[in-house]
């Protein structure tokens, strides 16, 4: 996202709708959004850990979604990407793809950058750059974030052995259930699992270096992302159905909707392995950043991911997760 001058920035266009919408929520390294570039220095003994995600209308949010939630959700999600690495917070860039003629005016983008910037406070992240553009199509954004952590300490997906324990933050398949609530296939009263499909939760600011053994985040289905791990690692996960957290609003809805919660996609909740003898060290550390975390099984020799029900017997898996291809 670059300008160009003052005149140009009091007129129309893409350079004044930059200027309107963006560069209030740029940081110093962006230059006031005037140059080519950004610039950004790494501090010593630290390295980013870089992630970016595109969100499409129609496939990843709906036409109606509220703009105020977009741009959140979408720095949200690639926030999520920076916990499960262990990294902090630090810049990002973003692409805006909008359809000509449509519904996507200033008051539109006014509160979509409102949004943006509640989060950039929330999380402490500042906007460096990026690019606008229209298209004969679908609204498309794209994210790419910078966060920054200690050299050699990133965590990794990659470290799961067998004997480790399985365990996961906050509650899983509550964005799946929100997105049926919102397209009128379930009723929830309680706005709650809408409002968790809207907003993610990212599990910022937990210090997990040398408690758990593998992480990552859970975006395309605790099944799927298990397979992950267990393919990455060289191991077998095993899971227990009953052990699963599930949010109050989510088991109103009754057990009828098990393999939905575990399949589906945007808990980005995360997905941790840790050995019996650090629980108590990973439990504190969630305790001290005020996120709940569950275990629900545990790593075996083998390959793949098994889900067991409350007798230990095996429940077929029909459907893995979500994937684009």
């Amino acid at each position: 996202m670059t300008g160009r001058s003052d005149s140009e920035n009091a007129g129309s266009g893409e350079f004044s709708f930059i200027a309107r919408h963006f560069r209030p929520l740029a940081g110093a390294e962006a230059l006031d959004l005037r140059d080519d570039c950004a610039l950004m220095r790494c501090p010593d003994g630290e390295e980013f850990a870089i992630s970016t995600d595109t969100m499409v209308e129609n496939v990843h949010f709906l036409p109606d979604d509220p703009p105020e939630t977009l741009g959140r959700k979408l720095l949200r999600c690639n926030l999520s990407d920076l916990a499960a690495m262990g990294a902090r917070p630090h810049a990002y860039t973003l692409n805006v793809t909008v359809p000509r003629g449509g519904r996507h005016d200033d008051n539109w983008f006014a509160a979509f950058s409102r949004g943006l910037a509640e989060d950039q406070k929330r999380y402490d992240v500042h906007l460096i750059g990026g690019d606008t553009t229209s298209i004969s199509g679908p609204l498309v954004l794209s994210a790419t974030v910078f966060g920054l952590l200690r050299q050699n300490r990133a965590l990794r997906r990659n470290g799961a052995r067998a004997g480790d324990d399985i365990w996961v933050t906050g509650t899983i398949g509550d964005a799946v259930l929100g997105l049926m609530v919102l397209q009128g296939k379930l009723e929830d009263t309680s706005g709650f699992l809408a409002e968790r499909y809207h907003l993610p939760q990212p599990r910022t600011g937990l210090k997990l270096h040398r408690i758990v053994s593998a992480a990552m985040d859970i975006s395309d289905g605790l099944i799927q992302d298990c397979g992950h791990i267990a393919a990455e690692s060289g191991v077998q996960l095993v899971l227990n159905a009953k052990d699963v957290p599930v949010s109050e609003a989510a088991a109103s809805l009754g057990q009828t909707l098990l393999m939905q919660r575990l399949s589906g996609g945007d808990d980005y909740e995360l997905l941790l392995t840790c050995p019996p003898e650090r629980s108590h060290a990973l439990q504190s550390a969630c305790q001290d950043a005020g996120i709940p975390v569950h275990r629900i099984g545990q790593v075996q020799t083998g390959r793949g991911v098994r889900l067991l029900d409350a007798t230990g017997r095996d429940i077929v898996l029909e459907q893995g997760g979500w994937q684009h291809f």
